[in-house]
Order: structure tokens, then sequence, then C-alpha cells
């Protein structure tokens, strides 16, 4: 999606977590190991984004990890919260306030956006420092972080990851 603002986009990180593994998209265009995620566009909320982006980027179905608060009443809708937020710069006039949000599959099989990404993959903490391109230490430690809060015993489909396609 292009940029909706010149100076500023927000933009949601799913770090998808199964078998103690993080799933990794290599970008095309950015020639970087990352994990899914995109712009958030006007018609939705970051959650909805979240979870579009899981979906066409991955194939999967994700459910986000996080606390809802029980707020929700008549024009009032209580939303996840992202684990962490963060800005970047893209270029010298232009920043993204990005949401990075832990979640796990829930259905669906892994495949591979070949229009963005060179390869999708599931990645152990151990195999972080050996991707090529070597990945950037900030979305390292965020790969660390979501492997280390969500253990086994949380994923709802224990055992191999969803299959590759």
């Amino acid at each position: 999606m292009a940029h909706i603002h010149e100076k500023i986009d927000f933009t949601v990180a799913i770090f998808v977590v199964h078998d103690r593994k993080v799933l990794l998209i290599h970008h095309r265009r950015l020639d970087k190991w990352l994990p899914l995620g995109g712009h958030i566009e006007l018609d939705e909320d970051p959650e909805a984004a979240a979870l579009r982006e899981a979906k066409e980027e991955s194939g999967l179905d994700v459910e986000l990890i996080g606390e809802r608060p029980p707020t929700t009443e008549p024009g009032t809708r209580a939303l996840i919260a992202p684990r962490f937020l963060e800005i970047h710069r893209i270029t010298d006039t232009h920043e993204h306030i990005g949401m990075i949000y832990w979640a796990r599959p829930t259905n669906g099989r892994v495949s591979l956006a070949g229009v963005e990404h060179h390869a999708i993959r599931w990645c152990s903490a151990g195999g972080l420092d050996t991707l090529q391109p070597p990945m950037s230490n900030a979305v390292k430690w965020y790969c660390r972080k979501a492997l280390e809060e969500i253990p086994e015993c949380q994923t709802r489909n224990a055992g191999r990851p969803p299959t590759m396609v």
C-alpha cells in the first residue's frame, strides 16, 4: 500500500510463533528478513490490519496475543493492545509508527506471497543469527522476545508448524 501521509504512517508487525519458531519473510523490495506486516489502511483498525496482513503474507489465520480491556460498549470497542510500539525512519522525510503484535496460527497453510517476498520460513532462536542477508538487531530482539514470551503450552496446535505450500 502507498503511504497515507507524506511524513508518517501507522504500521503493524506480527510475530507469529509456533512450536518455538517464529515465522519470517524475506522481503523482496527491501531485501531484509522481517516479520509479517504492513500499513494500516484508512478503513481499518490496527487489529484488523494485523489479521489481514498475516493472512495476505502467509496464508495463515492467526490469533493475536494480548489483553483486551472489558470496556467495549456502544460507541467504543476495546482493542488488543500491541506488545510494543516503535517509530522507525523510512526516508529522510518519512517515518512509520509500528505496532508490534505477538500471534499464533489458528488455521491455514503457510504460502509464499511471491510478489512481495523471496522466501517465507519458520525460524528458531538459534537460526536467527544465520539468516542471509543478516537480520537487523531490532527485529532479532523482537523475535527472541516473542519466542521467550510465548511458551509452547500457549500454542493452540502444538506440534509441527502449519504446512508449507
